[in-house]
This record gives C-alpha cells, structure tokens and sequence, in this order.
C-alpha cells in the first residue's frame, strides 16, 4: 500500500546511518517493528506488582530429577 507521509528528513536519515538500512522504506519498517516491541514491552512492565501468586505452591518440588 503506498502512503505518502511527511517524514523529517533529517531523522530519516540518521536512522538509516544508525541502523545500516540501505532503503528509507526498509529504515522505516524496522522502526515501526521496534516501536511496536517497545509498546508491547511497556504493557508488560505494568502487570508487575498485579499478579498475585500462591503462597503455598512450592516451585522448587517440580526442579528434582529422577
């Protein structure tokens, strides 16, 4: 699908220095793959402190080998 965005040159460029990309279409997909595992990560870090475990299971019982 072609789209016609207005892009800061100036950061497009460095982008494509900084990660090696040859094209400004590969620089920008790569961007757009980080920013969404950075998005994702960050929905991850707000379930810390929300989980609530049970205190009596006892994880080390399944670490024994027979």
């Amino acid at each position: 699908m072609a789209t016609n965005l207005a892009i800061d040159q100036k950061l497009l460029i460095e982008a494509q220095k900084i990660g090696s990309h040859k094209t400004k279409k590969e620089t920008v997909n790569e961007a757009l793959k980080e920013y969404i595992q950075r998005r994702k990560q960050l929905e991850i870090t707000q379930l810390f402190g929300q989980i609530t475990y049970d205190n009596n299971y006892n994880y080390k019982a399944l670490r024994h080998r027979e």
